[in-house]
């Protein structure tokens, strides 16, 4: 899957997250993260981003994070929203998807 455009999902309201994803130039996944949770689970925040960045094949692309306090399947389900927004992909394979988490 190729990033193609910048786009983003969910909002900033209490136990959500608002990820912005775009593409970038180099060959390296860039998370940039704010938190008020930050100090306890930016780490968190971060692995489950960039692990479903990489489960969806992706190598090449910028994510800016705001988080006010969402669960994993949360993060989870907002990134995969706006990576396939970017890459402008209307399917989604959710047994693959479902078989991360096992």
């Amino acid at each position: 899957m190729e990033i193609t455009q910048i786009a983003v999902a969910g909002t900033v309201e209490s136990s959500d997250i608002l990820i912005t994803v775009e593409p970038t130039e180099t060959d390296e996944i860039q998370i940039s993260l704010e938190s008020s949770v930050e100090k306890q689970f930016g780490q968190q925040i971060k692995k489950v981003i960039e692990e479903t960045i990489k489960n969806l094949g992706i190598k090449s692309i910028r994510v800016a994070a705001v988080d006010k306090g969402a669960l994993d399947c949360t993060i989870q389900a907002r990134t995969i929203t706006a990576i396939h927004r970017a890459a402008k992909k209307d399917e989604y394979d959710w047994k693959e998807i479902d078989s991360w988490n096992a």
